[in-house]
C-alpha cells in the first residue's frame, strides 16, 4: 500500500515538474496541436534544410500543421525571404549578408538571427580513393583551382584529371567556402570548370562515382553517405564535435534559421515551430549529422526568441549578473 502511495506522490510530482523543466531553457512549453492550421513556409540552405526537415517532421507528429520547406541554397532563400517577402523562415549556412538586410528592410522586415547548430563543411573523395587523407587549405585551394591533375598538387599522386563536384553559386556553402579557401574571390574556382549542382545529392553521386573526384557540402550529406565516401583531414585536423565546439577545424561553420518579429508575431504557428525548434533541435542534431552550436550561440537564439516576443533576455540578464559579481 505505502508503495502505491509513494508512487502515486512520484507520478504527481513528475506532472507537476514537466512544464518547469521543459521551460528550463528559457522558452515557454508549446503544443503543436494548438497550431494545426495555418501555414509555415521555409526556404534556404540545403545543408541546413536535413535539420529542418527533422524538425518539421516532429512538429507535425505532435499535431502542428505541417512546413513547407525548399532547399534552394542560402542565396536564393534569402532572396525569397527578403525581396519577394514570400517565406516566414529562411534557413541559411552562412550569416546574412548587408545588402540582404537592406532588401529586408525595403519591404519592412527585420531579419532576426536563431543559431541552431555547427557544421564541419566536409571535403570528400571517393571511398576508391586510397591516395589522399589530409590536404592543407593551400593544397585545396590548389584542387579546386589551377591544378589539373592531382600530380600537380603532390607529385606523389595520380597524374589523373581532378573531377570538382561543387555547390551552387547561390549556397551558402559556395559562399563560406570561397570565403575560407579563395578570401572571397570566386573566379578561381569558377575558371576550374567544376560541375555545379544545388542538390548535394547530386554531388554525393558525382564524387562516389570517381577515385579521382572531390567535392565539399554539409557535414550530414557525408555522414549518410559515410559507405561510399571518405572525408578529408584540414590541416591534419580531423571534423568531430570536439574540434568544430572549439573552432579547431578549419571549416567549422554556424548554422541558422532566420525570422522577423512582426510575423512572429501576425502568424502564432510559426512563431510556435521556432520555440519548438530551438527547444528540441539539440535532442536531433547530432543524429540528422550536425553539431550542436556552442552554448553561448544557443543562448543567444534563445534571447532573440524572447525579445521578439516582448520578454525578457534571460540569458544576457544572468551573464549581466555574473559580470558584476
Amino acid at each position: 500500500m505505502n508503495n502505491i502511495r509513494l508512487l502515486s506522490i512520484l507520478l504527481a510530482t513528475i506532472l507537476l515538474l514537466a512544464p518547469a523543466l521543459a521551460a528550463d531553457h528559457g522558452l515557454p512549453e508549446v503544443d503543436p496541436l494548438d497550431h494545426a492550421d495555418g501555414s509555415i513556409i521555409t526556404a534556404g540552405s540545403s545543408t541546413v534544410f536535413p535539420l529542418s526537415e527533422r524538425m518539421a517532421e516532429l512538429w507535425t507528429e505532435e499535431g502542428g500543421v505541417a512546413p513547407s520547406i525548399a532547399s534552394i541554397g542560402s542565396g536564393a532563400g534569402f532572396e525569397r525571404f527578403c525581396v519577394e517577402g514570400e517565406t516566414d523562415i529562411s534557413n541559411a549556412s552562412r550569416a546574412i549578408k548587408d545588402s540582404e538586410v537592406e532588401s529586408c528592410a525595403a519591404i519592412g522586415r527585420v531579419p532576426i538571427e536563431f543559431r541552431v547548430g555547427t557544421d564541419a563543411l566536409a571535403v570528400t573523395v571517393s571511398a576508391e580513393n586510397d591516395f589522399v587523407s589530409d590536404v592543407t587549405l593551400e593544397e585545396l585551394a590548389s584542387i579546386f583551382s589551377s591544378a589539373e591533375t592531382w600530380a600537380d598538387v603532390r607529385a606523389e599522386w595520380p597524374a589523373e584529371a581532378i573531377q570538382r563536384f561543387i555547390p551552387g553559386t547561390d549556397s551558402g556553402t559556395f559562399d563560406y567556402f570561397v570565403e575560407e579557401v579563395f578570401a572571397e574571390d570566386e573566379e578561381p574556382i569558377l575558371s576550374a570548370n567544376p560541375q555545379l549542382s544545388e542538390d548535394d545529392n547530386v554531388l554525393v553521386q558525382g564524387i562516389a562515382g570517381s577515385p579521382y573526384a572531390i567535392g565539399f557540402f554539409g557535414y550530414a550529406y557525408y555522414a549518410e553517405n559515410a559507405d561510399a565516401l571518405n572525408i578529408l583531414s584540414i590541416e591534419s585536423i580531423e571534423a568531430n564535435a570536439e574540434t568544430t565546439d572549439d573552432g579547431s577545424y578549419p571549416l567549422a561553420r554556424p548554422l541558422y534559421i532566420y525570422s522577423d518579429a512582426s510575423i512572429m508575431a501576425e502568424n502564432a504557428q510559426v512563431n510556435a515551430f521556432i520555440n519548438f525548434y530551438l527547444t528540441y533541435v539539440n535532442d536531433e542534431v547530432v543524429d540528422v549529422g550536425y553539431f550542436p552550436a556552442s552554448e553561448s550561440a544557443f543562448a543567444g537564439a534563445i534571447d532573440a526568441w524572447r525579445v521578439a516576443n516582448d520578454m525578457e533576455a534571460t540569458h544576457m540578464h544572468e551573464e549581466a549578473e555574473m559580470s558584476s559579481e
